[in-house]
């Protein structure tokens, strides 16, 4: 907990005290207009980044059982026309993750996962430019189905970004869970209690590499990993190559308590501003 408590208060210090610096595409000025435009009246957009990958494990011999699609669809829409007090503004999200196995007989969904929630985010600027936020945000998330397939769980979580420098950002979340599915009591010790992790970005801001740890419950070294890399395709275009490698339990709610090491490569679409995690 003590360093649950010091990450979060590196993050805040960072958004309150560091230099103002931007990741973007954008000239600083132009960023941070777009982004004030955003944060003073209602918007429908991106959430977290909408990619569609195909892939198989690692370390093992690529086989129908073994690879699949994976794709995920975020959205979000802000509620108020105007900031609410001390400058925060409401929103609702929801994201939905596919499995889908097509190298199988009638290509079957494995699993979707639906994630909707509602948010209240606090923007910080720094001398008249964006240096971060942070998000109280109450969500749930299940898969949709009855029986011994079911899994469902719900958690308020406090978030939070920090831009360090034009080329680093970090981000992490700490969250509260209620797990009320009755066939994933043990969710916790898969899909962890809390994650940090950082982006990098190119000096031309067309590649970027992220980092996310998310800590399960038991001892130190009980992590699940995700790396990603993305190539934007045109400057003035939002078409990403895209790779990600997941390493750990958790990725999908069916089968939350297996183990899986899986590459996947596709296209990413992400946010006009910033991701969420």
């Amino acid at each position: 907990m003590k360093r649950l408590l010091l990450l979060c208060a590196i993050i805040i210090g960072s958004v309150l005290t560091l230099p103002a610096q931007i990741i973007g595409g954008e000239a600083p000025e132009e960023l941070t207009d777009s982004l004030k435009k955003s944060y003073n009246g209602p918007f429908f957009g991106l959430y977290k980044d909408n990619y569609f990958t195909v892939g198989t494990a690692i370390g093992e011999k690529p086989t129908k059982l073994n690879s699949d699609v994976k794709f995920q669809i975020s959205l979000a829409i802000r509620l108020t026309n105007s900031s609410l007090p001390w400058g925060t503004y409401l929103y609702l999200f929801y994201t939905q993750k596919t499995f889908w196995n097509v190298f199988q007989n009638s290509m079957p969904m494995r699993d979707m996962n639906f994630n909707p929630g509602i948010g209240l985010t606090k923007p910080f600027f720094s001398k008249g430019r964006y240096v971060g936020k942070m998000s109280l945000i109450v969500e749930h998330e299940s898969n949709g189905r009855d029986g011994d397939a079911s899994r469902s769980w719900n958690r308020i979580a406090l978030s939070g970004s920090a831009i360090v420098s034009d080329w680093l950002m970090v981000h992490a979340k700490y969250w509260i869970p209620i797990v009320d599915g009755m066939n994933n009591k043990d969710l916790l010790y898969y899909n962890g209690l809390f994650q940090w992790g950082f982006e990098l970005t190119s000096r031309n801001k067309r590649w970027q590499g992220g980092f996310t740890f998310v800590k399960r419950k038991g001892n130190f070294f009980n992590w699940n990993t995700i790396i990603e890399a993305s190539w934007l395709v045109a400057p003035k275009s939002n078409v990403n190559l895209f790779a990600q490698y997941y390493n750990g339990y958790g990725e999908n709610l069916l089968d939350y308590n297996q183990f899986h090491s899986r590459l996947r490569v596709g296209l990413v679409f992400k946010p006009r501003l910033f991701s969420d995690f």
